[in-house]
């Protein structure tokens, strides 16, 4: 690099962000194969920023990255790559490199790194732990996907339910090891059930005689090791958990699961709705490559030419109407455009809030009348500047009274509808949040299309 850039291995306190300028630097030194700038280009970043930056290169970028980069992968940026790319760069691995990585994960960590892959690769990271570590993610992988099995550690703290504060001090600092995170010492009964826990705040704050039973948290709760994920998210966001202990069908406990765990779960549930609500599916990536993203997409793009095509008969049926007042066709558009953009702003908030279960059968029609009010007030104030528009550009008061009507009409089947069709695709099973968007946007294309040539039919003709 010449004198005149600037350093970038220097970061100043508080930039957090893989900026453009030190990925195009490192770039640079890949395609030069000066691995002496890529080691202080890499050095200061965090795992999350590594990961970002192999799934912002290209391939042979990586490739030739992961060659000449002294740092190497270690198990945190395994963890934090995407899916699309982690196959390749484990592939890409040295066994011994691979298996240092591995080891430095906790259990739930291994879970989430090898569960999509496949059969050998799994074979060789598992063949790459300890036997103890092992046996705990197989275990691990025979519950559910999505699963709190699934999403659970097996590293916990636990303490008697009868010791004080001074023996789990004790006990603690005699471990060889503890869980890199933990929050938590869980208390037990006999029979390794838990019955409550104690912070390490708490733990520490308190005189050595104290019961840690005295000292439990009201936000004790448990979670059975077959929760779906979705639903322990909810529980950690609701009622605001730091940790909560996992308990299997006879009450003992075989895991526990944190905060982290639970956001990163709450996050991808929040981005697979975004992508549904796009049509693109849950697992979409930028790392996808051509064929995955086709494979994608095509599937609702088929199924909107079909419904797409239902506005297409809509409007052949008023033919006689279009050719009598040929204005329409330039007009007509306004209204359907308008509608389906109230109604994906409905769905919008309609998918988010039963995705956080703020949308329940208890409060549904008043959600439903909340939203037609607003459809009919947001018709109401759109149909006076298109009326008036209207009339202006076409020289035809009736013409701005037809497009008002039609407005009107369609602003409140878009806010009702973006409610209900989530609402009824929820209540029989199917996910609202890839369905539903190809179904509102044919709902007020086809109303939209139908209102404004059926009053023009009714008023003009």
């Amino acid at each position: 690099m010449s004198e005149t850039e600037p350093d970038i291995a220097d970061r100043e306190d508080g930039d957090f962000a893989l900026d453009p300028q030190r990925v195009a630097a490192i770039r640079e030194a890949i395609a030069a194969g000066d691995a002496a700038s890529i080691d202080a280009a890499m050095e200061p970043l965090h795992p999350a920023d590594i990961a970002d930056l192999l799934e912002q290169i290209d391939p042979a970028e990586r490739r030739v990255l992961l060659g000449l980069w002294s740092g190497g992968i270690d198990g945190e940026i395994l963890s934090e790559l995407d899916e699309a790319i982690r196959d390749e760069v484990i592939e890409a691995l040295p066994h011994d490199v691979l298996t240092e990585a591995v080891r430095e994960l906790e259990s739930d960590d291994v879970v989430d790194l090898i569960e999509d892959l496949e059969e050998p690769q799994q074979e060789m990271i598992l063949g790459a732990l300890p036997e103890s570590e092992r046996v705990a993610v197989e275990q691990a992988l025979n519950y559910p996907e999505h699963s709190a099995g699934r999403l659970m550690q097996r590293e916990v703290v636990v303490a008697p339910e009868h010791w004080t504060v001074g023996e789990a001090i004790d006990f603690l600092r005699r471990q060889a090891e503890l869980p890199d995170q933990f929050y938590h010492v869980i208390l037990v009964d006999p029979a390794h059930r838990p019955v409550g826990y104690v912070t390490l705040g708490k733990l520490m704050s308190s005189r050595r005689d104290v019961r840690l039973a005295d000292i439990t948290e009201d936000s004790f709760r448990t979670i059975s090791v077959m929760q779906e994920e979705g639903d322990v998210a909810y529980a950690f966001n609701q009622y605001h958990l730091i940790s909560a202990p996992v308990v299997d069908e006879g009450g003992r406990l075989v895991g526990v699961i944190t905060i982290d765990d639970a956001m990163a779960v709450l996050d991808e549930e929040h981005e697979e709705d975004v992508l549904k609500l796009a049509g693109v599916g849950g697992e979409a990536s930028i790392s996808d490559g051509v064929m995955a993203t086709v494979r994608r997409r095509i599937p609702w793009l088929v199924v909107n030419l079909f419904t797409a095509s239902l506005s297409a008969v809509v409007i052949s049926r008023f033919e006689g109407t279009l050719v009598a007042i040929v204005a329409l066709a330039a007009l007509m558009p306004i209204v359907a455009s308008t509608g389906g953009i109230a109604g994906t702003q409905s769905l919008a908030v309609a998918v988010r809030a039963l995705a956080t279960r703020d949308l329940t059968s208890s409060n549904a029609a008043r959600v439903v009348r909340r939203e037609l009010a607003a459809g009919l007030m947001n018709g109401l104030l759109l149909a006076a500047l298109l009326g008036l528009g209207g009339t202006l550009i076409s020289g035809d008061v009736m013409i701005g009274a037809v497009l008002a009507l039609a407005m009107i009409v369609n602003q409140i089947v878009a806010a009702t509808g973006g409610v209900l069709v989530p609402l009824a695709l929820h209540r029989i099973g199917l996910d609202p949040a890839l369905a539903s968007g190809t179904f509102v946007t044919t709902l007020t294309d086809v109303m939209g299309y139908f209102a404004f040539l059926g009053f023009a039919t009714w008023i003009l003709l």
